[in-house]
């Protein structure tokens, strides 16, 4: 029988090959969030999709995704860490190939959530996994890489997703999943290895299931809200994940081997790394999030080269992955994640000066300061939080990571989602009242329900301008044609001011986005710098934390041997 890979002597030989395996099943579940945001607008042409659909198109992944993680993490160590990863990639392909197939909103977001389903085993698999198959000295390397992965996979979703939609429909962004995970399939039976945890308790489902519902509803209120507005259902999620959390906080204090031990974020090490990822993906996600709709609708970009302009920030994640591997272990995680969090602040703060003239060289800068700041930091966190588990926990250590970043990126499209979508419909209704442009009664209404809608406006005033000019090169009189080309020429003119009232209101809305932005990562950086202890006590924390874990260990080997001689004396006594 196979040994579980943390009980084999010495390191796994083709372990580097199984990182691969690894990186390739998290590149293809961060790539179903990213390539979307392309692939939006032909879906909701294609489906007539509503504000509210497309929303919920987008988040139906991440409620499940969020809210599900720590349990499965807890069952993968428990049962099979590989079978948990090949389990979740199964059905984050069935759930790909019937978003493919189905031609309705609410087939899109059930498909959405099928997905979201198997990325909730599949994210936690794949950091267990590799802190399970490398020792600790090559740990940190191998994790810088998997950070990476992270980064090149915001950047790579809208290029893939804009080259199929070159010659294919949006479906075609679906069906690009299942080739890569029935290959991430394969190379998982041949190239990773079994691995479960040694000895573990009876899983705490108690815990599992009270983590579930605050998760769930936390995530469903941040979408809910800022959206949708604060009405009974947003309210309602909000008491739910409030009492969930008191009643799962309380439940873990109490449970001898609970889910989650929620002790250890009392450690400064522990909860400044949780911090920092929440923090970071909130403002990755959230400018993310107005960036590719600022390349798209008001510089023109089509998918394919809004993806291709996104390409400077991946290659700046490998650039700052690189660093952070060299410097961490010289410097300490405190200056290079601090580092990292002040350069994604200044990032979000060169985004201040975006307004109507900016071209996408204006934009280079901050995509790169931005990727190199994701590679300063990130990987060191990650570190950090999967070093506090001990080998049997290493599954709820991934779903710990994955959980912290899943929140921060919900919180970032929620948070500055809601102040893009409310400082551009204020900025358009002033710029459009500057320009003097007279409007159809409920237009400007439709305008300011987002930059597309906006630039929909103008299409359309463009198309009755046209439409006047063809009648009145066939008027029946001279007057009437007179009339008509002064109406062509009334409407044109108010089709251009329309547009340039969109593009000014929505490039004021992005640098105002990104000033809230960069003020909430620059007070997070404050609260992450103070959290996290120097290198000296950063490596007293280190020893502290492996006694722990030993002790852990321990204990666990001597309830096995308990729960064992219990067993033996039963049958003897039969």
């Amino acid at each position: 029988m196979k040994q579980p890979v943390e009980e084999m002597k010495g390191p796994y030989a083709r372990r580097w090959w199984a990182l691969g395996v690894l990186c390739l099943s998290l590149l293809i579940i961060v790539m179903a969030n990213t390539a979307l945001t392309v692939a939006a607008p032909d879906m909701t042409k294609d489906l007539g999709l509503s504000s509210s659909d497309l929303q919920w198109v987008i988040d139906g992944y991440t409620v499940p995704y969020a809210a599900l993680m720590l349990l499965l993490g807890a069952i993968g160590d428990k049962y099979s860490r590989r079978g948990a990863l090949v389990l979740g990639l199964v059905v984050f392909g069935g759930g790909a190939v019937a978003g493919s197939l189905v031609d309705s909103s609410s087939g899109v977001i059930a498909a959405r959530a099928v997905m979201g389903l198997g990325a909730a085993m599949i994210m936690p698999a794949t950091l267990s996994l590799l802190a399970a198959t490398f020792p600790k000295g090559e740990r940190a390397k191998a994790i810088v890489l998997w950070t990476a992965t992270a980064g090149l996979a915001i950047a790579a979703g809208p290029l893939v997703a804009g080259a199929l939609l070159e010659d294919h429909g949006w479906s075609s962004t679906f069906l690009i999943n299942v080739p890569v995970a029935a290959l991430a399939i394969v190379g998982a039976f041949v190239l990773v290895p079994p691995s479960k945890a040694g000895h573990h308790d009876r899983i705490d489902y108690v815990g599992g299931l009270l983590s579930v519902v605050w998760t769930g509803a936390l995530v469903y209120m941040i979408i809910q809200g800022p959206h949708f507005g604060w009405d009974a259902k947003a309210i309602s999620a909000a008491v739910v994940a409030g009492v969930g959390l008191v009643a799962f906080v309380a439940w873990e204090l109490r449970h001898p081997h609970p889910i989650l031990n929620v002790r250890r974020f009392l450690d400064r090490r522990f909860a400044g790394s949780n911090l920092a990822v929440a923090l970071f993906f909130l403002a990755v996600f959230g400018a993310f999030y107005y960036l590719t709709q600022h390349l798209q609708f008001v510089l023109g970009y089509n998918p394919l080269e809004t993806g291709v302009r996104m390409l400077p920030l991946a290659g700046a994640v490998f650039v700052g992955s690189a660093l952070t591997g060299f410097l961490t272990p010289r410097i300490g995680m405190k200056i290079t994640v601090t580092a990292g969090m002040v350069a994604g602040t200044v990032a979000l703060a060169l985004l201040t000066q975006v307004d109507a003239s900016s071209s996408y060289g204006d934009f280079v800068a901050p995509l790169i300061v931005l990727g190199l700041a994701i590679g300063l930091a990130l990987s060191p966190c990650t570190d950090a939080i999967m070093g506090a588990f001990p080998e049997s926990e290493l599954g709820v250590g991934g779903a710990v990571n994955d959980t912290s970043l899943e929140l921060g990126g919900s919180l970032g499209i929620a948070i500055l989602g809601s102040v893009l979508a409310s400082s551009y419909s204020s900025k358009l209704e002033d710029a459009a009242s500057a320009s003097g442009t007279k409007l159809p009664d409920g237009t400007l209404d439709t305008a300011q329900d987002s930059v597309g809608a906006g630039f929909a406006v103008a299409q359309g005033i463009g198309d009755k301008a046209h439409a006047a000019a063809e009648k009145a090169a066939h008027a029946g009189s001279q007057q009437e044609a007179a009339q008509l080309k002064a109406q062509a020429e009334q409407l044109t003119q108010g089709a251009g001011k329309m547009a340039d009232a969109v593009t000014s209101a929505f490039s004021d809305a992005v640098a105002h986005t990104s000033l809230v932005g960069a003020v909430i990562l620059g007070v997070g950086t404050v609260l992450v710098a103070v959290l996290l202890p120097r290198k000296g006590q950063d490596a007293q924390a280190q020893e502290a934390d492996e006694q722990a874990k030993d002790a852990d260990a321990r204990t666990s080997d001597a309830d096995a041997q308990t729960s064992e001689a219990a067993t033996t004396g039963a049958g003897r006594e039969k």
